[in-house]
């Protein structure tokens, strides 16, 4: 799912992503494309930092978006840290 969120208002975005959680817990896989990196730290079991098609970084939420090793992921990651996003 690409952007599951985009064009939503706040109660609508709350809605998804409780969705989401719920379709996780019960097991199911699925591929996101986001920019709501606090929400893909709770459900992401992998995430990986795209560039252009091609994956700059992969790991586990936890490794890629609080210790990420490539120059791009952590200039975006800190400027979503600056904004308040993650």
């Amino acid at each position: 799912m690409d952007e599951i969120t985009s064009a939503l208002d706040p109660v609508l975005v709350n809605e998804v992503l409780s969705i989401v959680r719920d379709l996780k817990s019960d097991g199911m896989t699925m591929v996101l494309a986001t920019h709501e990196m606090g929400f893909a730290t709770q459900v992401a079991d992998e995430v990986c930092f795209l560039e252009s098609g091609d994956i700059l970084e992969r790991g586990s939420a936890q490794e890629v978006l609080h210790n990420p090793q490539d120059p791009k992921t952590q200039e975006f990651l800190r400027r979503v840290h600056q904004a308040g996003r993650l």
